[in-house]
C-alpha cells in the first residue's frame, strides 16, 4: 500500500515539474506559479522516492 502511494506521489512530482518546466519555457505563467508548482513537484517527487524506498517488501 505505502509503494503504491509513494508511486503516485512521484508520479504526480514528476507531472508537476514537467508543468513548471514547460511554463518557464513558453513563460506563459506568472512567476509565483511556477514557484508553487516547481516547489509541490519536488516536495512530491523527492516524499515518493523515499517512501518506496523505505518501505520494505513483505510477502
Amino acid at each position: 500500500m505505502k509503494r503504491t502511494f509513494g508511486a503516485i506521489l512521484t508520479v504526480l512530482g514528476i507531472i508537476g515539474l514537467i508543468y513548471a518546466g514547460i511554463a518557464i519555457i513558453n513563460k506563459s505563467a506568472a512567476a509565483t506559479n511556477i514557484t508553487v508548482f516547481a516547489i509541490i513537484g519536488l516536495l512530491f517527487f523527492f516524499s515518493g522516492i523515499s517512501l518506496v524506498r523505505v518501505t520494505k517488501d513483505e510477502a
